[in-house]
């Protein structure tokens, strides 16, 4: 306990699955949370239990891909937090298909939410977090932003994109004490997982049993697994890293 008592984190995409359990993580830590997610009565219902729990979180409206709404979020937390240390640009978004069936709005979207949405968060960031003498980003790429695979090249890209935002990020903001890493998650049980799995194979049971099969461990994670990584990253335990990627995939990119 205690591990980021006096910190305050942003967390997009904290409705459900990981962003879920790393705020719930952030949170049971010490940091003051500010939430945000599409689902506002699922956003409003963590915000309400980790309150209820000691501590001391918000939901905000965000649209990771409006500047203004960026703007706006940045403004919100100043006010009713005064700092901000931590940001983890969680909210993200899939969709799969062959590439010559693929309609361009959708591939332009994907880029929106998980490579602008990124790129917005790290902006509007940067003043508030130097502002605070530092602070720790952390971007959710993917064990896809590493290693290809066919029928969602549009999320592998934007994956891949992520990755190397980071490290530039990591670079340029050294200098300001503000520390840019890359999480890099395997096949994850969450909503996200399980309408891949009905979409493919016809039940999140089946679909959960397969998806296992290509990790060397045996079985997929858990959201509980990335928040644990995401808290490290978080913590002043990893003082010494940035630019870095962690990949937490149960042996998925060594096989």
């Amino acid at each position: 306990m205690g591990r980021l008592d006096n910190k305050c984190a942003l967390v997009t995409g904290s409705s459900a699955g990981i962003g879920r359990a790393v705020a719930l993580r952030l949170a049971g830590e010490g940091a003051r949370i500010a939430l945000s997610g599409l689902n506002k009565n699922a956003g409003a219902l963590l915000a309400e239990e980790i309150n209820s729990s000691g501590g001391d979180a918000c939901y905000l409206k965000l649209d990771v891909t409006s500047e203004n709404s960026w703007s706006a979020a940045m403004g919100y937390i100043d006010k009713t937090f005064t700092r901000l240390d931590i940001l983890v640009n969680n909210a993200g978004i899939t969709m799969s298909g062959k590439i010559e069936e693929m309609a361009l709005e959708n591939w332009r979207r994907i880029m929106a939410v998980n490579v602008e949405g990124v790129f917005l968060g790290t902006k509007y960031a940067i003043p508030l977090m130097r502002r605070s003498g530092g602070g720790s980003i952390i971007n959710l790429s993917s064990v896809l932003g590493i290693t290809g695979t066919p029928l969602i090249s549009a999320y592998t890209a934007s994956k891949a994109a992520v990755r190397l935002f980071t490290k530039s990020a990591a670079l340029e903001l050294a200098e300001d004490g503000i520390r840019v890493n890359s999480v890099h998650p395997a096949f994850i049980h969450t909503p996200m997982m399980e309408d891949t799995a009905i979409r493919l194979h016809g039940d999140i049971a089946i679909g959960k049993k397969e998806f296992g099969k290509f990790h060397p461990i045996g079985h997929v994670g858990e959201p509980e697994d990335i928040a644990n990584g995401v808290l490290y990253l978080a913590s002043d335990e990893s003082a010494f890293t940035t630019g870095a990627e962690l990949v937490i995939d149960g042996g998925y990119t060594a096989a």
